[in-house]
């Protein structure tokens, strides 16, 4: 049965709407998605086991899940600092 939203939810915590949404639209189940997160979490294991590389739907999850990963650890930047500190730095110097 595919995933709804609560269940990616459950499974991922709080993600925003374009990965709900692609998860959703790929159909796969909470088996799949729990396969997905074993491989982006720690694929070594599973490759020394012999086992393929993802492929279908889990592949498509793990890239998912791996663009999610990558942004959690380098979120995007944002101002680097606030507007009243800059504008005071200006008025002391």
């Amino acid at each position: 049965m595919p995933l709804n939203r609560e269940e990616i939810i459950r499974a991922l915590g709080e993600v925003d709407e374009v990965i709900l949404a692609q998860i959703i639209a790929s159909g796969a189940t909470a088996h799949e998605l729990a396969e997905a997160q074993a491989w982006v979490l720690n694929d070594e294991p599973l490759l020394n086991s012999g086992k393929p590389l993802p492929g279908g739907r889990v592949g498509r999850l793990a890239d998912i899940l791996t663009k999610l990963e990558e942004e959690k650890a380098d979120p995007p930047l944002g101002h680097p600092e606030p507007i009243a500190a800059t504008a005071f730095s200006l008025r002391t110097m």
